[in-house]
C-alpha cells in the first residue's frame, strides 16, 4: 500500500471539495461520486482523468478533459 502512496498524488477531501461536487452535479448530471472524484482531480490540478464510466472526451470546466482508455484506437 505504501508504494502506491509513493506513486500518487493524494488529495484531501474537504469542504471546499464536497461543495464542488455538488455545483459539478448540477451543471454536468454525474453522480455525487463521480463529482467527488472529478472535484478531487480539479483540486489536484490534473489535466486528464481516466475513467470508463463517464463521457469519453468531455472536457470540464475547461480544465480536466475525460479519457475512457478502453476504448478501441478506432473510437478515440
Amino acid at each position: 500500500m505504501e508504494s502506491v502512496i509513493d506513486a500518487v498524488q493524494l488529495v484531501d477531501v474537504g469542504l471546499y471539495e464536497i461543495r464542488n461536487a455538488w455545483t459539478l452535479a448540477a451543471r454536468y448530471g454525474f453522480s455525487h461520486y463521480d463529482s467527488l472524484i472529478i472535484a478531487a482531480s480539479l483540486s489536484a490540478g490534473c489535466t486528464t482523468l481516466y475513467t470508463e464510466d463517464m463521457q469519453h472526451g468531455q472536457v470540464i470546466d475547461d480544465r480536466l478533459k475525460l479519457i475512457n482508455p478502453f476504448l478501441p484506437a478506432t473510437e478515440q
